[in-house]
This record gives C-alpha cells, structure tokens and sequence, in this order.
C-alpha cells in the first residue's frame, strides 16, 4: 500500500516549566532499570560461579558496551531535538522510517510485555512471603496500579520512582553494614549446583546493564532533551558500574568462611548478609520489589511514547492512527497507554513469559546497536549537516554495534536469529508500503559516499568483459513510446543503466517547472516497476536537445554508452535528415544507437494492461541475421543474449541467418557458423539461407515472417540522408518488431562472446 504525504500530528508547544529535568527524567528511570533484580536475585550467583577478578571482567565489559552505546546516544541527542519516541525517533530521522519502524515496532511490544515480565516477577516474590495469594491476580492488580500511576502523568509516576530508589538506597547501605555469614545445614546441597562457563554466566548478568533505554524514552516529556539524555543517560551508567563493581566485594567480603556454592545457592544471599534489625533485613526484600515495580514503571511510561511516536509517522496502520493523540500540556499518550494496558493484562492472564523472555531482550539488544550504526555513519560520513555538540568518534560507536550483536548470539542464538528475521519482516513490509517521510536521513549520504568512491574507481577505459548497456532512452513522451521502455528493460535487466529523456521545446518549461516534471516522470517510471533515470531538457529542436544530452548527460567515466529512439514520426524531408543526423551524431560520439521499430507496441499506451510486444506470452524466436562478427554482428549477439535473460523471451531460440550467394559456398559457411555458436555459448543455432538470386529484402521478410523480434545491422548515414532513410524504410516494411543496431565505442565485442 502507497501512502500520501503523512498526516503527521503537530507536537503541541510545551511550557518550559512542565518538563522534566535530567536527574528526574533521565537518570532516575535508567539507574533504577539498571539496579535490577538481577543484582539482587543473580549477583551471588555469578560471583559463586566465576570467582571474583571474573565477575570484575564480566561487569567491565558488559557495562562498557552499553557505555559505548550510551555514546552514541549523547550524540544522536545533541545533534537533533529528540522528541517522543526515544530510540524510534532517533533511528527513524538517521537511517529512515523503514529502519525506525523496523526497530521500533518490536522495541514497542518488548517495552509493553516487559511490563508484564515484571509485574509477573513482583507477583512471584510477593508469593514467596505470602504463600496463600495467587501470582495472575497480584500481577493483574499491579498493573492496574502501574499503569493507573503512568495515566496520572509522567511527573507522578517519577516521583513515584523516587520512593522507590529511597528503597533501594537503604537495601545497598544496610548491605554495606551488613553481617558475616557462614554456611547453614541447607547448605550441605550447595555442591550440587552446576558450573557453567564463563560467557553463560556473562549472558544471565548482561541484562543488568541494559536499562538505559528507559530514560531515553521519555524523551518527549523532557525540559531540555539535547541535555538531559547525554547527562542523565552517561551518569546512570557510570554510577551503576560503581554499584556493580562494589557489590563483589562485599559478597566476598562477607561470606569469608562459606565456599563459593553459598553463593551458588542462595538466591537470597543479600538479605543474610544487610544488618540494622527486621526492618533494614527486610529492606533487601524491598529493593526487590522496588527494583521490579520501578522497571515496570519505567516500562509502562516508554512504551506508549514509542506508540505514539510510531501513529504519527504512518508507521501503524490507518486504523490505530488514533494512538498518536497526546493529551494536556505534557501531551501525555493516555490512549497508548490505555491501549497497551490492554496488551499487558492479555499477557499477564498467561501467567508466564519464560518463552518469549529471550526474544524481549533480543530486541533490547537490537535497537542498542541499531543506535550505535546510525551514530557511527553519521560521524564516518562527516555530513555537514551531523554537528553534535557531544562528538563521539565513529569507530567506538561501530565498536559498540559489534558489542552488541556478539552478546546476542552468545545470550541466545536462537533469539537473536528470531529476533533479526522479525526485523527484517518489518523492513521489507514498511518498505513496501513506500510511507512518505517529510524528514533526510543518513541513507542517502551512504550512497553518495559508494557513488563518490565507485566513480573515482572506474576506469576510464572502457573494457570488453566488463560492459554494461548504459541506455539513454529518446522516448519523447513515455506514455506514447512506452515499448521504448520496455525494451530498455529487456535489455538491462538489473545489469546497466536506464535514462529515460524527453526534449521539450525551448520556453515551454521554467527551470522549476522540468525539476518538477522529473520528478513526476520518475515517480510514473517507479508505479511502473522500471529502475531508471529522469531527465527533462529544453531546446530548440529535438536534435539539439539530442546533442546537448550526448555532450553534457553524465558524470566523469559514467555516461550512457548506448542511445535507444524509435523511428522518426515526421515523414518531411527536413525532419527526416535531422533523424539521420542524430544516428550520425551518436556515432560520431561514440554512443551505439539501437533503433526499435515495433508499430503494433506503438499504437498501446503506457496504460495498457496487455500491449503486444510485452504481454505474457513468452516469446518463441529471435532472428539475427548476420554480417561477421566485427562491427555490428557481437553487439547484435550480445543485445540478443541479454534480451533472453529477461521473463519474456527466456524460452526463445537466438537463429543466426547468414545470406550466401549458392550452393557451393553454403558448405563452408555452414561448418563457419556452426563452429562460432558453438563457441559462443549462448545457444545460438545457424541457419543458412540460399540467395539463389533473389533480393535481399525479399528473403529478410520471407525468412523472419514468423520471428517475434529481428536483429539487423545499420549502416552509417551517408550524405544523401533522404536516400538511406527510404532504403532502410523499404528493408524493414512489414517486417517483425525490429532492433536495428550500429555499434560505435571504441570496444572489441567479440572478446566479451568468444572465451577461447
């Protein structure tokens, strides 16, 4: 489905005063994703497993490589407003809305359903304690109140999270002062917990560090996002890699009597180990829940901004368009939000997201190096219009991108190939839906950088193995020439160039006016499924327009080395020389020039669903006839051989007719021709046709009556121009769709059909 220009809703002003600061709305949502219940739950676990100077190496570089990609943030953030959507918004308006649809689709579902991942967890500790509740009913009533906490707006659900690091805050200090502790009798077990390997530990820790995306996606509710997100996002790394790197020690420190398997074992270790009475014990039971329900939180306010995001830029279909409406003065998403309580609840009612849990965190992972792509094109490509006020080097963001997709496959590779092919769905579907964006993006800077190096690296001498049809297409109007096309189609087939050009008459366009009629060409060609070029000139005459494009048409190496017209539509006598004219013009320029005489193709439009020459009949019979190899016999054998390569024609036979004069020569031109094709090994057959005196117009059309396209070999115009244009006429009179060709470059074509 092709979609107009977006409809995109305009983000309401916001009042300085309404938005939220850097430590609010950056680092406290990041830093309480990131004090995890991993760190509570798993943290004994993985310094039991690998010892302590591992668990430093595993926390250095799993933070390091959200480090890096926190780098790249600060600097896609301080080079562009980042408004809502976050992640989305970042990558759409760097590498495209495919991409940032492509990513951010997923990135919703995962923040929703991470809601719920959460809240499920709350519900199971909460079930540890109280033994009698039942898990789907606290998971249900704990999301109601998250999202209940997220509707009220944005500033009361952070200020909510504040209690919450208060909780997590006295679970670390009472953690600090904590008690010695030794083995007890249920320890005796311990021995029996498995080891596992380094990279295994590495993947269940991983996790730990990957919350900085929740502080970025409130980038639409933040005062000064261009500031916020590098401060907030960096600080909460950092301070989490201080936390994380001081935890180790104190586990060993206080477990100095009991051997690694406590560690192992004991899920529960911290709150052995906090000091202070019940109430500080009790506070490591607190950091827990704190740790879920601010995640969840976290959770509930991004994904419905990413929703939002998403609504307004036609990425999600027509009938959800209404989820990018934003309410009061923060311009909050209270539908989205409403809508993806909806989502959570279906989810919670499974009781369980252990299967699709990997897959979330794929996504995660994903969007992280995504980011580090988009931020490490930008800064390779130096695009003047790239100017962060943070500068981060491109190749630590590439390193970063290559960080992240190896932790992928070492979490689970199984995720990550579910999760890639998922993404790359969505690209291709969004692609095909051709959305309008009213954005650039870093895309188009990639290409001029490949077309930049490509063309300073092709040779300026043309070379025989490695040509191409670079078509310049005379069409006139299109949609009256449109066999023009289709034959340039056929030729090419995704391996030259096509340049579709019209020569309109001086005045008649302003220099706006033929930009405009370009584009308007060159979308018409796309609707038509043609790859090809547009280009739109003024002149005199259509002979000097023909010269001015021969002369100018092109950049350094890469020109069209083949003109494609059709017979002249003007039978006077001046118009006819100045036909003429230009074969000789193309010659003299060293283009080759194909005339393409096809007259029932020409009396069908463009609109045609069926025109004869290229309907869905296959073609059965392609007639060359034959002059030798030189001049314009290989050109002829090689349009013919590329020709059938295309759809239509690739069940058609190639026959090679050569004229003799009698018997006695057709001997040896037999045994001649037969030996050629076989060496050309394009699956010519030779024919050989007896003159026997007779014309050889009249063999040509009683040879090729039943062909479905001929090939025959033009000669250079000579002065009387009238004269050659009425004996060309006569030759090809009622014959087939005709291909006249007059090679002209500079280029041996024998050597690119004969391998021996």
């Amino acid at each position: 489905m092709t979609s107009n220009s977006p409809d995109v809703v305009t983000l309401p002003s916001k009042d300085e005063a309404t938005g939220l600061g850097t430590f609010g709305g950056v680092f406290t949502p990041s830093i309480l994703t990131i004090l995890g219940v991993i760190m509570y739950l798993r943290f004994g676990w993985v310094v039991g497993q690998v010892g302590l100077p591992a668990t430093l190496i595993i926390v250095t570089i799993a933070t390091s490589i959200t480090f890096l990609t926190a780098l790249s943030i600060s600097a896609i953030a301080t080079d562009k407003v980042v408004r809502a959507g976050g992640a989305y918004y970042m990558i759409s308006r760097s590498l495209g809305i495919e991409t940032g649809g492509a990513v951010g689709i997923p990135l919703y579902f995962a923040q929703a359903l991470s809601v719920a991942l959460y809240t499920i967890g709350f519900a199971e500790s909460v079930k540890n304690i109280f033994p009698g509740v039942s898990i789907v009913v606290v998971a249900l009533i704990t999301t109601v109140l998250v999202t209940a906490l997220a509707l009220g707006s944005a500033d009361i659900a952070i200020k909510a999270q504040y209690v919450i690091m208060a909780a997590i805050a006295l679970s670390l200090i009472a953690l600090v002062f904590g008690n010695d502790v030794t083995p007890i009798a249920s320890d005796a077990a311990s021995s029996e917990v498995p080891r596992v390997g380094f990279w295994a530990v590495f993947a269940v820790f991983f996790p730990a560090v990957t919350g900085i995306m929740s502080g970025v996606n409130m980038s639409g509710d933040l005062k000064d996002p261009i500031r916020a997100i590098p401060r907030g996002t960096l600080a909460a790394v950092i301070v989490g890699y201080v936390i994380y790197m001081a935890i180790p020690f104190l586990l060993v420190l206080r477990t100095p009597t009991a051997s690694d398997a406590l560690l192992n074992s004991d899920v529960m270790v911290m709150k052995r180990i906090a000091i202070g009475g019940d109430f500080l014990i009790d506070s490591i039971v607190l950091g827990v829940w704190g740790a879920s329900l601010s995640s969840a939180i976290g959770s509930i306010l991004g994904a419905p901004r990413i929703l939002q995001a998403l609504a307004r830029d036609n990425i999600l279909p027509s009938s959800l368009r209404w989820l990018g409406k934003g309410n009061g003065p923060t311009d909050d998403p209270r539908l989205g939000t409403l809508f993806t309580l909806g989502i959570v609840l279906a989810v919670v009612m499974m009781g369980s997201l252990d299967a699709i849990a990997p897959v979330l965190s794929m996504f995660f992972l994903t969007t992280y190096m995504v980011l580090n792509i988009a931020a490490g094109l930008e800064g390779f490509l130096q695009s003047p219009s790239f100017r962060p006020t943070f500068r981060v080097h491109w190749s630590l963001s590439l390193l970063g991108a290559i960080g992240c997709i190896a932790v992928m496959f070492l979490i689970n590779p199984v995720a990550t190939i579910a999760a890639l092919v998922i993404v790359g769905l969505i690209y291709f579907w969004l692609e095909r839906r051709q959305i309008e964006s009213t954005w650039g993006d870093v895309r188009q800077g990639v290409w001029m950088t490949i077309v930049r190096t490509a063309l300073l690296n092709i040779d300026d001498n043309a070379d025989p193995k490695n040509w191409r049809p670079h078509l310049l297409v005379l069409s006139g109007t299109p949609t009256k020439r449109w066999y023009l096309i289709e034959m340039a189609r056929a030729f090419t087939h995704n391996r030259g160039l096509i340049t579709v050009a019209s020569i309109l008459p001086s005045g008649s366009r302003s220099i706006a006016q033929q930009e405009k009629a370009e584009v308007t060409l060159r979308d018409f060609l796309d609707r038509k499924g043609i790859q090809a070029f547009a280009k739109i000139i003024t002149a005199d005459d259509p002979y000097v327009g023909s010269r001015q494009l021969l002369e100018t048409y092109g950049m350094g190496p890469l020109v069209p080395n083949t003109v494609l017209l059709g017979d002249t539509e003007d039978p006077s006598p001046d118009s006819v020389e100045r036909y003429c004219q230009t074969i000789r013009m193309c010659h003299d320029a060293k283009r080759n020039v194909i005339i393409y005489r096809d007259e029932e193709s020409s009396e069908s439009p463009a609109d045609s669903l069926n025109p004869p020459m290229f309907g869905r009949d296959q073609k059965r019979q392609i007639d060359v006839w034959w002059g030798g190899l030189q001049s314009n016999g290989g050109l002829m054998l090689i349009l013919a051989y590329l020709l059938r390569t295309s759809w239509q024609w690739r069940s058609a036979d190639i026959r090679l007719k050569l004229v003799v004069p009698d018997a006695a020569a057709a001997q040896a031109a037999e045994a001649n021709l037969t030996n050629l094709t076989n060496s050309l090994r394009i699956g010519a057959k030779s024919e050989i046709i007896l003159a026997e005196g007779r014309p050889f117009n009249d063999i040509l059309k009683q040879s090729s009556a039943s062909a479905d396209l001929v090939f025959l070999g033009l000669a250079l115009p000579d002065n009387d121009m009238i004269e050659y244009y009425q004996i060309l006429q006569d030759r090809i009179a009622d014959l087939p769709p005709t291909v006249l060709v007059l090679a002209a470059e500079n280029l041996d074509f024998s050597e690119m059909l004969q391998k021996d």
